[in-house]
């Protein structure tokens, strides 16, 4: 039995199975659509800037003198 869900793209029916190599797209086009959106910066991933401790100074990289 093949779970069907619709297309991240298109919303068209998708077969899930691992017969249908463009999955979770219904095909090639759907799939570089998707792509082309990531490159033109359409889709993002949110940054995690918990880790950013304002009190703490920037660290230095590798190339920067020391003081």
């Amino acid at each position: 039995m093949a779970t069907e869900l619709p297309c991240p793209n298109c919303g068209q029916p998708t077969d899930l199975s691992p017969d249908n190599r463009w999955r979770p797209f219904c095909c090639q086009r759907c799939k570089l659509i998707d792509l082309g959106e990531w490159f033109a910066e359409e889709h993002r991933i949110p940054a995690d800037d918990s880790d950013d401790d304002p009190s703490e100074p920037p660290m230095a990289d590798d190339h920067t003198p020391p003081h």
